[in-house]
């Protein structure tokens, strides 16, 4: 299998917007969680599962190009890949695009995989605890 790229549409809410009637830079935060569930779901793991096995994947870095403006009314669709798995991390591509496929929003985000133990976080590798899920990443993640 070749890179692969989930994508989702987004509503997009009035909340979603800030004083100067554009959507808040806060908003796509929110989005890029969509973006990731949505490549989890399509590849056919489950993130609540993870939880209930004791583990998370918190946020370790955003990176985040904020390129052309969205509004209130848009249509826009994230767009996820994987970018990097190294075992231990892996980084998320994406990029949000409106609805004339045009990207206004590009970058990635970082997450790692922790085990709750005593209510201290440890990091684990996921390559360990999840090696089918880490090999799926392998085999449609960004080839380099």
């Amino acid at each position: 299998m070749s890179v692969y790229v989930a994508e989702k549409e987004i509503q997009i809410l009035y909340a979603d917007t800030d004083m100067m009637g554009v959507i808040y830079h806060g908003s796509y935060i929110k989005w890029l969680e969509l973006g990731r569930m949505q490549l989890i779901e399509d590849i056919g793991y489950d993130y609540l599962k993870m939880e209930r096995e004791g583990y998370l994947a918190p946020v370790h870095n955003v990176n985040i190009t904020y390129a052309k403006s969205l509004k209130y009314g848009d249509r826009a669709f994230v767009r996820t890949w994987v970018e990097e798995n190294t075992g231990v991390r892996t980084i998320y591509g994406f990029e949000i695009v409106n609805g004339d496929g045009e990207v206004c929003t590009h970058g990635t985000t970082t997450l790692i995989v922790v085990k709750k133990v005593d209510g201290e976080f440890h990091p684990v590798m996921f390559k360990r605890v999840f090696p089918e899920w880490h090999a799926k990443y392998e085999e449609i993640k960004v080839k380099k």
